[in-house]
């Protein structure tokens, strides 16, 4: 198996060979998930941190169940009460995280590079979880694991991005994932959401959702990120709904198979129409979810391989 990453910081430094090994293994772990007996040794003997400086009901469930199902000692730090709102830097807190030798450490963290920067202070592989507006990396293999899934392949695919670029690491990291993957890629949405600098990414950009949706094979549709909005981004909810929400007069422009995406939570009315989201017909949502537990075990059994293997070596030397 192809992976030589000792993180996971990002898409930006897999290549597409390591992308298919994280995926490959992930299918496996969807049928183990999917079987009576859930559980599985690769982590066992390890112990995984979470450490979430935002909110995330599903990504950080995901990482739990990840980790407990392959074996591993998983504990939650509560970050919301922790020595980092009493003035201790994130140095300090590598520094602390360091003395109780974790092997995974898993981290959400508001700002762009605190990830990277923890992982070069502390001894164990690091996992990003969302850091800024920078990368979700397991978000974008979990949607490239739910594409290949439901397309049959991942590559000369039409797929559009739509809604809240500029705020959005998880379009951001779907671009690199889907670049490498050989695929075209569509951004729709408002100028006031389109990142600076797009011309410089090697998509296709249109503020009119039917134009932009014609002929798609996948639709992502992308939540309003309010939390990180400083100004008038938009008019009115109910305007954006209007232009740029996901209904089935715009979803007629798009193939006739194409399928329907969502990283959750969604605002229902604001940027995709209840009955969209609810069709099994062309949502893939809550395949998404399933397909997020499966990617997160590959990629802490990956990185724990190369853990244990590079161990082994520090101490015959």
């Amino acid at each position: 198996m192809s992976f030589s990453q000792t993180h996971l910081l990002g898409i930006e430094p897999l290549a597409a060979p390591e992308i298919s090994t994280i995926l490959d293994l992930s299918e496996r772990y969807v049928y183990l998930n999917r079987s009576n007996m859930k559980h599985g040794d690769a982590l066992a003997g390890l112990t995984q941190i979470n450490m979430f400086f935002e909110n995330s009901t599903r990504t950080q469930a995901s990482f739990e169940l990840a980790g407990k199902r392959l074996g591993a000692d998983v504990m939650n730090m509560g970050m919301q009460a922790s020595s980092i709102k009493k003035g201790e830097t994130l140095i300090d807190t590598a520094l602390t995280l360091n003395a109780m030798h974790p092997d995974l450490l898993v981290v959400r963290h508001p700002h762009s590079g605190a990830v990277d920067l923890l992982a070069q202070k502390v001894n164990c592989a690091v996992l990003n979880a969302g850091d800024g507006r920078h990368e979700h990396p397991t978000q974008a293999l979990l949607d490239a694991l739910t594409i290949r899934r439901a397309k049959g392949r991942l590559h000369r695919l039409s797929i559009a991005i739509c809604g809240d670029i500029a705020h959005s690491r998880v379009a951001r990291s779907n671009i690199l994932l889907l670049h490498k993957m050989e695929n075209r890629v569509r951004l729709i949405g408002p100028p006031t959401l389109m990142p600076s600098g797009i011309s410089d990414f090697g998509v296709e950009v249109f503020e009119d959702m039917k134009e932009g949706l014609r002929d798609v094979d996948v639709v992502m549709m992308l939540r309003l990120q309010k939390e990180r909005m400083d100004g008038g981004f938009i008019p009115s909810e109910r305007e954006y709904y209007f232009r740029y929400g996901l209904d089935a007069e715009k979803l007629a422009y798009a193939k006739d198979d194409a399928i329907v995406m969502h990283p959750g939570p969604m605002n229902r009315g604001v940027e995709i129409d209840g009955e969209i989201a609810d069709d099994i017909n062309r949502s893939v949502i809550q395949d998404q979810v399933e397909m997020g537990v499966a990617v997160r075990m590959a990629a802490m059994d990956l990185l724990a391989r190369n853990l244990r293997a590079n161990r082994t070596r520090e101490v015959m030397v």
